[in-house]
């Protein structure tokens, strides 16, 4: 783990706690958005109710966020971008797909590693259950090394 990001997340407080309860809101915001369209519908649609409803829950994200990369020094221009950045700690990924495949769990892993945070969240909007089917959520050593 690197001295500055773990700095970071102690300085702003960031603990197993404060990541749960930020996930479940997140989960709970998106179930909000899953009863109102159901599953079905494209990917694009889904990000946008979901911004709005962080937006009217008041929890602070970013949308298509672009991921700094830096290759052996060198600031590249990659156009990666996760869906959500939440409260710079919690990464949110979005699908609407048949079934879940592994390159999205890379995916999803790759960004909490490239944006150094704890805690990532995979959300397919395209099951009948939201809370039991559509959802996963990935830690890694940053999160092992936090607070409960």
């Amino acid at each position: 783990m690197c001295l500055l990001t773990f700095l970071l997340l102690y300085a702003m407080e960031i603990t197993k706690s404060y990541l749960k309860d930020l996930t479940y809101k997140v989960t709970g915001a998106a179930i909000e958005v899953h009863k109102r369209l159901g599953p079905g519908l494209m990917e694009s649609i889904y990000h946008t109710c979901l911004a709005k409803e962080l937006e009217i829950q008041h929890i602070a994200f970013k949308s298509e966020y672009r991921i700094p990369y830096n290759y052996k020094g060198y600031d590249l221009d990659i156009d990666l971008r996760c869906d959500f950045l939440v409260e710079d700690t919690l990464v949110v990924e979005l699908k609407s797909v048949t079934s879940i495949l592994p390159v999205f769990e890379a995916q999803i892993i790759t960004y909490m590693k490239l944006l150094e945070v704890p805690k990532g969240l995979l959300i397919n909007f395209n099951v009948e259950n939201l809370y039991y089917d559509g959802q996963k959520t990935f830690v890694n050593e940053l999160y092992r090394n936090l607070e409960d």
